[in-house]
Order: structure tokens, then C-alpha cells, then sequence
């Protein structure tokens, strides 16, 4: 990739312009010696000349680096410095570069390279961290064996690979900087081991800070199981000696998948029922998956450059979905994926930060760890495998592990490994990787003499740099149901490739009614005329579980769209097949529970905008309150059987079966709130022996105005938590009413217990501001200016974190003239921020080209 070396300007870089590395590393030494604000880095670095490569200047990338000695086989290197990196002249033929260096970790608070977090040392490297540790070629395709020797008073200094003793480790494996890691601390460990499928036994340990070691063993079981998986479902062994797990409070990401040493968000790992939620346990138990999946489908082959991003993320998301499917149960899981997809990817295709899965350009590389690269990216695969079949999807990720394995690789090489098992042309495919935006597709059905068609019409929308789009692959999966709900045409995978695109179904005795898109087989948007009557049919008897789940939101949104725009009142045929959902004893707890969760008030401005529409927070807001209390009212003779019958007793358990009782159980327990002033949830609240029940009778609380009591018995109780206390934060925010959320969010940031360098604490005050929507858009664009104020604050301190909770105002342009002017007023002041990082400059850049 070409690099500028002389400018810390922002600058773009294309996929286009790629060129291989001057040179190429066969081994690197690393030695620290640690100090909180002096830390030496003293490397040495074995490189020969690339011979792929024209262009032959010597360029280290290195920031925010203080140089003592540079040498280059033991002669002073005579390094020409910029902000950016170091250049100077090499030979034509393999040499050894050596230099020390020093770094403050405790003062560095973008929590990128090196850094402290309560007197621990951690590193994240991902995507351009290492080059804030010492100067290096960092970029993904230059790849080596690493020796590190780590230095301090600490008890446990860690690193990647295997421990040789005495602070000393090697990893064998080449890998890329981004993948190096160190942590040192005075930590505590949980230690197992796992046989793998060949008989080598591994070390596995959890690290923590002291008081945290009780919160460790759900991780360590989830760890097992999802190496016993890996083996089982993919053919993947571990390859090392050891795996450690370590626990950091103050983590931008959830977790990071270096080399047999992952650092986790404290959030993404410490369990326990006392104080981590049903949800909380999902999360960590999905994210060690996917990191620990990352050691092949990321570490030994990982990617050519960070346009390939989602060749590591897309691929590995879909590989923990389907270990959550495995695990949780199918039909509950894609629910929930599709849910978050929804959420944040196809609002990003909707918007200004819209880009293909595959990036041709960025400024900022962390600017695109974003819901399409990751989400969008699982979509692609799962659609890959469901037009190939699973034998030959298999066939060719066996063939892609033996082909790679040790190279940095491209979505091509990918590709073409699945070409050459199925003898399928997948260039059309491919699409998928390089246009934007969702696809919509139309539907047109026609029925005579036993024959009925589907006319499926494709087309995306313009997106930013990307005006006309070409036809893709578009797998579809349709079941055609007779009167009764009996299947007349068991599930088929229309394959749309054209524009245009027709498929009969023949030998019908009656006009069916379909059920398109099943499992939600492709990431479109479905456009049919489509009443409520067969909706309501389709929640009723469909068989398969996503599309009887979607009838079911289809009818939510609606009725809710016809209540803000026409004030309608909300439609007695949809509560009544509500009711049918309650009663059906055939329905898994956990698909209740989401059929009653409706569309977001968010799902409900892009709908009117859909419609033509301009939206009103504050006004769907109100709706919003009406249509759950008519559902209340019309449930209220079951809510007490179902709340009773849901109860689990015994010991705590975070299995599907136990979570999915709670999950209905509470969605009872928030309609009777509505009904009784919240006295089941007070009780709930005191006989709490978990963080699921009592969480939830507390949101019924404030969401009823009488908690303020058991507010701060909460607070009271778990104050010196730092975890839970991060929930008490988003709720006094997500929970405040209409317009006071901004006023909730800024109080909290005077509070003894906020902190802005904790990107954890951050993202729950003014993470739970952005998910306020009628908050955040209060008419007097409070809420605007708040999150800007200290939007600005954070991006001197911690750029990547700045940049992400930017997106907040992506959808800036769906709102009336004043909002929208208000948003766009804040959107400037961010931008003219002096010495604005580039992170933020680019994404509030992006969005104001909306």
C-alpha cells in the first residue's frame, strides 16, 4: 500500500494503488522495558529485499515514537523522521535493522499501541497500533516469526505464542503486526486445558484484575466449547501450546484476536448471574467464539491489505452465528442477527456512511470496522454458502485453509477457491463485495391454470460515489402455503441474477400464499404489496420461523406507521393475533418474546421516510407508549399465567432454554407494568437473586415513573461494580422521558462515578442518549449540542472512540428543517475543531456530504 510519509494531513488511500512491500521480514526481536511513561522498545528486525516489489525505499511507519539509536547491521541507520515514519538507505540484499525506542503508556489515552489501564499494560494494535511501539513496516502483508522479552516488576508479562519462561515468549507463526500483543499486571488467572482432536493437550488460562477471578468460568467453558466446534464443524485444531484470555477495563472494541494471547473488553468476558444479564452472557459467549474462530479464519490467514477486512470479519461472523445457532437454537438466533442487522448495517446503507463490504477507498482505516464490513460480510458468506450447498461451501473452505495457510490473502483468493470446487462462475457474485447500498426487490405475482409465478425485480439505490448500480446474484428462498397452512411447495432457492427475474411453480390445485426470503436468505429490502389478512396468516401458520416472525413485525410496523400518520388507533385483527401468538403452547418462550418486541421507534422514522414521510420523534414516541399499552390491555387476561408460568426456579443457568423463559417472562412483566403501576415488578426487583430479573423489574420501574427508590438501592448496591454500573448509566439516560434525556445525560457526566477515558462508560451515557431517539432529537436540539460538546472533549483524548459515536447523526437528513439544520450546526462545530483528529474529521466530513 503506498504510504505518505511526510504529512500527517489526512490523506485517502485506495484499493487501486495497492503495490507489495519493498521488503519483506524473516524475524523480529523485541525487547521492553517497561516504565508507566518511559518505556524502551529495543527491536531487531531481519529484512530482505521483496523481489515482487518496484518500488525499494526503506520506510518504517512510526508515530508518537521518541527514536535513541537506529543501526542497520550495526552502522547508525541515518533515519530521516517525520510524524508519520522513519526512511533511510538499505542494501540490496537481507540486513538487520535495530533501534530503540520510548514510549509513555500511562499517557497514552487513545488506547492504541501500548497503553495502561488501572495499572495494567495492554496493547491493541488493530489496525495501526504498532507502529505507535516501534517503527515497523505495519501493514497486514508483511508478515513474521516473533521473540519478545518483556521486562518489569510485574507478576504475569504476557505475549503471543508460548511461554519459554522469564518473560521470554516465541511465537511460531508468521504473523502481521497488527496481530502482536503484551500485557503485563499483577493479575490473577482461572487455568484448564483441552485435548485436541490430535491428542496435544493445551494450556488455556482467563487473566483478571483481583476480585474478578469468580467471573471467569463461563468464559473458559465458552472458550472449549468453541474450539470443540471448530474441530467439529470446520476440521480447525489449535495450534499452539497455550491460549490466554485477558480481561482489560478500558478497551476500545469488544475484544481483539492476537495471536494466542486475546484481550477482551472486561464487558465482553466477566461473567456472573449476580451481576451480568441473559443478554451479557450471549454476548461473551459469542465473542470469545468469534475471536477464538479468528486463529484461522484471520491469524494464519489473514489479509493482504485492510480492503480485505471482511475477508477476516464477514467470514468469522458467519462462523459464530452458526455456533450460536448450534448452541442457542436456529430460529431464535437469525432473529436476532437480522434484528441487529437491521439496526446498524441497513441504516448505514441508507445513509451517507454507505460503502461496499469491500471499501475501495478510506482515509482512516478504523473508521471502517463498521456493521457492513462485519454484519453485511456474514450475510455474503451465508448467501456463498446457500447457493453452493453445504457439502461443496465446506469442500471449499478446506481447500482455502490448505492453499493459505500462512498467507495474507484477498477476497479473489477466497473466491476462486469455491470456483474451482463447484465449477461456478463467481463473478456476478462477487458484486456483493463491491457495490453498496441494500438491494430491493419488487415482487409480482401472477396465477393461471395451475401455474403460479413470481416476477422478482432488482435494483439498488445510488450511494455515495456509486450512482448505478449492476444486477446480482440474489438468493431467495420461497415456500408456497395452501388455505390450511399446509405446504404445497416445500422451500426453494430462487436464484436471481437478472434484473427482471421469473420462476413458475406448476401442478397447483389453488392459488398458494408465499413465503419469500425465508430464513431471511438474502439482505434485501422485500417490496409487495402484501395486506395485513395474509400477514396475519403467514404469523399464524407459516412453518418457517423467521417469516412467521417477519408477518408478525411486518403488522407491528404498519399498525404503528398508520398511528403516527393518520392517528389511527391500533388494529384489533393484529391484537387479536397477538393473543393467538400468547396462547400457542407449540411457540418457543424466546420467539414470543420477540414477536412482542416490536419495531424501534428508529424502525418506524425510516418507514415513514420509506413512505414519503418526514418523521417526529417525539410523535412516535407517543405512539409508541399508546400501542404498548393497547397491547397491555388486550393481553391482560394471560399476562399473570404467563408471568407465573415463566418463573424458573433452582440455580442460576445462562442456557437457552432458562434465558428464553426470562426473556418471555419479562416481556409479561413490562405489559403488566403498564397496568398495575409497576407492584410485579417492585416484587420482581426485591426477590431478584440474578441481574437479569432485577435489571428488567427495574426498567419496568422507571419505565412506569416509580422506581426512583429502587433506582438507588441499585446504585447503592452495586456501586463499586464497574460493569453494572455501566448499565445504571445508559438506563437513567435510555429510560429518561421525551425531552429530559438530554438533560439525564448531561447530569451523569458531572457524576463522581463518569469517566471520559473509559470508552465503556462513555458509550453508556451518550450511547444510550443516541438510542433515546425522541431524547436525542428533542426540538430544542439540546441533545445535538451535548453529544457534540463532548464529542469534541473525547476526540483530544481518544480519536476512535469520537469517530464511532459520531454515526449518531447519519441520519440526519430524514428529520423536518430545524432538526436537520440544528444537527448540521453541530456537525460543522465538530469539523472546525482545532487539531480535530483525522478519525473525526472524516467521518463528520461523510456525514454532512449526506
Amino acid at each position: 500500500m503506498k504510504d505518505a510519509a511526510a504529512t500527517i494531513d489526512p490523506r485517502t488511500i485506495y484499493l487501486k494503488d495497492y503495490t507489495p512491500p519493498s521488503y519483506l521480514v524473516d524475524s523480529v526481536e523485541l525487547t521492553f522495558k517497561l516504565h508507566p511513561t518511559e518505556t524502551r522498545v529495543i527491536s531487531r528486525i531481519a529484512f530482505r529485499p521483496n523481489p515482487d516489489a518496484a518500488d525499494k525505499t526503506f520506510y518504517l511507519h512510526g508515530e508518537k515514537l521518541q527514536l535513541i539509536s537506529a543501526t542497520i547491521d550495526g552502522v547508525d541507520a541515518q533515519a530521516k523522521l517525520t510524524d508519520l515514519g522513519l526512511t533511510a538507505q538499505a542494501p540490496d540484499a537481507p540486513f538487520v535493522f535495530e533501534a530503540e525506542v520510548e514510549i509513555s503508556p500511562s499517557t497514552n489515552t487513545a488506547l492504541e499501541g501500548l497503553y495502561m489501564s488501572n495499572g495494567m499494560y495492554c496493547t491493541q494494535c488493530e489496525a495501526e497500533g504498532f507502529r505507535k511501539i516501534t517503527y515497523y513496516p505495519d501493514r497486514p502483508d508483511v508478515m513474521s516469526v516473533f521473540s519478545v522479552t518483556v521486562e518489569g516488576k510485574e507478576k504475569v508479562k504476557l505475549s503471543n505464542g508460548n511461554d519459554l519462561g522469564g518473560g521470554k515468549w516465541h511465537d511460531p507463526h508468521p504473523k502481521p503486526a497488527y496481530l502482536f500483543a503484551l500485557v503485563a499486571g499483577d493479575l490473577v488467572n482461572l487455568h484448564d486445558t483441552f485435548t485436541t482432536k490430535s491428542g496435544r493437550e493445551v494450556d488455556l488460562n482467563i487473566y483478571v484484575r483481583d476480585g474478578d477471578l469468580h467471573k471467569t468460568p463461563f468464559g473458559m467453558d465458552a472458550l472449549k466449547r468453541s474450539m470443540k466446534w471448530d474441530e467439529d464443524v470446520y476440521g480447525r485444531e489449535y495450534d499452539l501450546d497455550l491460549f490466554n484470555i485477558v480481561a482489560v477495563d478500558d478497551f476500545n472494541m469488544g475484544a481483539m484476536e492476537n495471536k494466542g494471547l486475546n484481550i477482551f473488553n472486561s464487558s465482553a468476558v466477566l461473567a456472573s448471574p449476580d451481576t451480568s444479564t441473559d443478554g451479557n452472557f450471549h454476548r461473551i459467549e459469542t465473542i470469545i467464539a468469534h475471536e477464538y474462530f479468528h486463529n484461522w479464519t484471520g491469524n494464519r490467514i489473514t489479509c493482504r491489505d485492510w480492503f480485505q477486512l471482511c475477508l477476516k470479519e464477514g467470514l468469522t461472523v458467519f462462523r459464530d452465528q452458526q455456533f450460536s445457532g448450534d448452541t442457542r437454537g436456529h430460529a431464535v438466533e437469525r432473529i436476532a442477527d437480522v434484528l441487529q442487522l437491521r439496526a446498524r448495517q441497513f441504516r448505514e446503507d441508507n445513509g451517507p456512511l454507505a460503502h461496499p463490504v469491500r471499501p475501495d477507498s478510506f482515509v482512516e482505516i478504523n473508521n471502517f470496522y463498521t456493521a457492513t464490513v462485519y454484519e453485511k460480510g456474514a450475510e455474503v458468506i451465508g448467501m456463498l454458502k446457500t447457493l453452493i450447498g453445504d457439502q461443496a461451501y465446506y469442500k471449499g473452505c478446506d481447500l482455502y485453509f490448505t492453499r493459505h495457510d500462512g498467507q495474507a490473502c484477498t477476497i479473489e483468493d477466497w473466491l476462486k477457491c469455491f470456483e474451482e470446487v463447484t465449477g461456478r462462475d463467481l463473478t456476478q457474485f462477487s458484486l456483493w463485495y463491491s457495490q453498496a447500498g441494500t438491494p430491493r426487490v419488487s415482487v409480482k405475482e401472477a396465477w393461471k391454470d395451475g401455474t403460479y409465478t413470481l416476477t422478482f425485480t432488482q435494483s439498488t439505490p445510488a450511494t455515495p460515489g456509486q450512482d448505478t448500480k449492476d444486477p446480482r446474484v440474489i438468493p431467495i428462498a420461497v415456500g408456497l402455503l395452501d388455505e390450511t397452512g399446509k405446504e404445497v411447495q416445500a422451500t426453494r432457492i430462487c436464484e436471481v441474477t437478472d434484473e427482471v427475474h421469473a420462476f413458475r411453480f406448476t401442478g397447483l390445485d389453488v392459488k398458494p400464499i408465499p413465503s419469500i426470503n425465508r430464513g431471511f436468505s438474502a439482505p434485501i429490502i422485500l417490496e409487495r404489496d402484501q395486506s395485513n389478512e395474509e400477514r396475519a396468516f403467514l404469523l399464524a401458520h407459516d412453518t418457517d420461523p423467521f417469516n412467521k416472525w417477519e408477518a408478525g413485525r411486518a403488522l407491528s410496523r404498519d399498525v404503528l406507521v398508520r398511528m403516527v400518520a393518520e392517528d389511527a388507533t391500533p388494529d384489533q385483527a393484529y391484537l387479536d393475533a397477538l393473543v393467538a401468538v400468547a396462547r400457542d403452547d407449540t411457540l418457543d418462550p424466546g420467539f414470543k418474546a420477540l414477536v412482542f418486541s416490536g419495531p424501534s421507534q428508529d424502525d418506524i422514522a425510516q418507514a415513514l421516510v420509506d413512505g414519503g414521510l418526514t418523521p417526529d420523534p417525539t410523535k412516535i414516541h407517543l405512539a409508541a407508549q399508546t400501542f404498548n399499552l393497547s397491547i397491555a390491555q388486550a393481553m391482560q387476561d394471560l399476562l399473570q399465567r404467563i408471568y407465573a408460568e415463566m418463573q424458573v426456579t433452582g440455580p442460576y443457568s445462562a442456557k437457552s432454554e432458562d434465558a428464553d423463559k426470562r426473556a418471555w417472562g419479562n416481556a409479561a412483566l413490562a405489559m403488566l407494568s403498564r397496568l398495575d403501576g409497576g407492584a410485579q415488578a417492585a416484587k420482581q426487583f426485591d426477590d431478584a437473586d440474578n441481574m437479569t430479573q432485577q435489571l428488567a423489574a427495574l426498567s419496568c420501574l422507571l419505565r412506569a415513573e416509580v422506581g426512583e427508590t429502587q433506582n438507588q438501592a441499585f446504585y447503592d448496591q452495586w456501586k463499586d461494580d464497574r460493569l453494572v454500573i455501566d448499565k445504571w448509566f445508559a438506563m437513567q439516560v435510555s429510560h429518561a422521558k421525551l425531552d429530559a434525556a438530554p438533560k439525564a445525560a448531561q447530569a451523569l457526566t458531572a457524576h463522581a462515578d463518569f469517566d471520559i477515558t473509559n470508552p465503556n462508560r462513555f458509550r453508556a451515557v451518550f450511547g444510550a442518549l443516541a438510542g433515546n431517539t425522541a431524547g436525542f432529537h428533542s426540538p430544542d436540539g439540546s441533545g445535538y449540542a451535548l453529544l457534540a460538546d463532548w464529542l469534541i472533549k473525547l476526540d483530544a483524548i481518544n480519536p476512535q472512540t469520537a469517530a464511532r459515536m459520531s454515526t449518531a447523526f447519519e441520519t440526519w437528513k430524514r428529520y423536518d428543517a430545524d432538526r436537520q439544520g440544528m444537527m448540521r450546526d453541530a456537525l460543522e462545530r465538530i469539523k472546525a475543531t482545532p487539531d480535530l483528529s483525522g478519525d473525526l474529521t472524516e467521518m463528520t466530513t461523510r456525514i454532512l456530504n449526506a
